[in-house]
């Protein structure tokens, strides 16, 4: 296959098609489990902490949705999750707390048809394994894996079950970056060359807390934390590498149909000093000189850059930038061989720059993106902007967990699957395995087994998920 060819003959199909057309998916879910479309669909929830909660909200406001049970050990957590319910008139869920594998009692219910999970990284592969071999669908929540081997292991359950695993990546679906997957899939950029993504987001606030409420709170982690800091924290202080690479990767693979067409196939990665975090708690209030967390020593780098290199040449670069401080930017570039869009901020409509050469005649100059992104404003927004108004993340987890929902009741194929799972997820492990080696290429496996070469781009071809 000439993977070039390939990929100007798509553009040029694209650029044809009407969003509001149907597009067969791939294929039917080659597991089912009874469920019929005029049915509400059964869901439990593995973990409703403080990210649980905001699904645990979109959910309790379908009619289409019954949420049957919840696991969590964290009776405060159950109790917020509880209350979502009752505030929406729904009826009490299930719970399972006894301990941090009560999960399992979950998964042996038969009136739940699929399971979100939204719960510390290292719970992901045997959460998510155990929930497709009890024949739960399963929306998964993002992170790096732990070990390279844990991608393979949800391919292989998969392949074994064929249960399906949706990965819920909600800035695939933020407003300004589907206006420009539009532009994109239109042959607007061209050919595309590089694209830029990453996690530029100051956490520190994040992992470190006062043990009682979440955010900005305190300089204490591990079990004196709360939330987050109770558990993330730990991954700076053992790990070294792209811990988050979803965020950013995500949206710029749909753009390269990586899995679909395309594929990553080497990257390196190096890591700065690590300074900030032990800055945050010296010079934090309850924190100081001579507090037990300012002689922890973190081996996460502040900045971790990674490059990767794909099948049809074109090449990407993420930044892992959480532990200084700093604006929230994710720092997105689209680079074509026709135009160049680069975002900073949030992701409002004119929170970036983009230049396109022929149509602005040469000038050389940036216009910033807001007429562009109304002008291709993605239809999928377009329809459901009232509805997502609201919801988490200016409206982008509403069109995850309409996905989720939607594809189940539909039977058909989720546009981020375990094989985008499996490949995003590696590049954390890989990464560090890049970084303890001085910066080291290495290879990145192809989960789908040649299977790239066929597949067909799903996400965001229509206007429906």
């Amino acid at each position: 296959m000439n993977n070039t060819s390939s990929r100007r003959t798509f553009i040029k199909t694209a650029a044809l098609a009407s969003f509001g057309a149907l597009v067969l998916p791939n294929s039917l879910f080659a597991y089912s489990n009874d469920f019929k479309s005029d049915k509400k669909v059964r869901v439990g929830f593995i973990g409703v902490g403080l990210r649980g909660q905001e699904h645990v909200k979109l959910l309790a406001k379908r009619n289409d949705v019954e949420i049957v049970a919840f696991a969590d050990p964290d009776k405060r957590m159950l109790a917020a999750s509880q209350k979502i319910l009752k505030d929406n008139n729904k009826s009490t869920a299930q719970e399972f707390s006894n301990g941090e594998y009560d999960y399992r009692n979950l998964l042996k219910l038969k009136t739940i048809d699929a399971v979100v999970i939204a719960t510390p990284w290292e719970w992901h592969l045997p959460q998510g394994t155990e929930a497709m071999r009890a024949k739960k669908i399963v929306g998964m929540e993002v992170s790096g894996a732990i070990k390279l081997q844990d991608c393979w292991e949800f391919v292989k359950v998969y392949e074994e079950t064929k249960v399906p695993i949706f990965m819920m990546e909600n800035v695939c679906y933020r407003r300004d970056i589907m206006a420009i997957l539009n532009m994109v899939r239109k042959g607007m950029f061209g050919e595309l060359v590089h694209g830029r993504g990453g996690y530029q987001h100051d956490l520190r606030g994040v992992l470190f807390n006062d043990g009682v409420t979440p955010y900005n709170s305190g300089a204490e982690f591990g079990e004196k934390g709360f939330s987050e800091a109770h558990w993330r924290t730990e991954h700076y202080v053992k790990r070294n590498g792209e811990l988050y690479p979803t965020h950013g990767l995500g949206p710029v693979a749909m753009m390269m149909d990586i899995n679909r067409g395309n594929r990553l196939t080497r990257l390196s990665s190096f890591s700065s000093k690590s300074v900030g975090l032990h800055k945050y708690i010296v010079e934090h209030p309850k924190g100081g000189e001579n507090h037990p967390n300012a002689k922890v020593k973190f081996n996460q780098g502040d900045i971790v850059t990674t490059q990767i290199a794909c099948a049809n040449g074109e090449t990407i670069l993420l930044t892992h930038d959480t532990s200084l401080q700093r604006p929230y930017d994710l720092g997105f570039r689209v680079q074509g061989t026709e135009g160049l869009w680069q975002d900073f901020g949030w992701g409002d409509f004119n929170q970036g720059h983009i230049y396109f050469e022929k149509t602005m005649n040469h000038t050389h100059r940036w216009e910033n993106t807001e007429k562009w992104m109304k002008d291709y404003d993605h239809p999928m927004w377009k329809k459901f902007e009232n509805t997502a108004a609201g919801a988490g993340h200016g409206g982008m987890d509403f069109f995850v967990m309409n996905t989720f929902i939607e594809c189940i009741k539909r039977n058909i194929e989720f546009p981020m699957d375990v094989y985008d799972l499996a490949l995003w997820y590696s590049i954390t492990p890989l990464s560090e395995e890049s970084i303890a080696k001085g910066g080291q290429a290495v290879d990145i496996p192809d989960f789908t087994n040649g299977k790239w070469k066929t597949r067909k781009p799903v996400f965001g071809m229509t206007d429906e998920f």
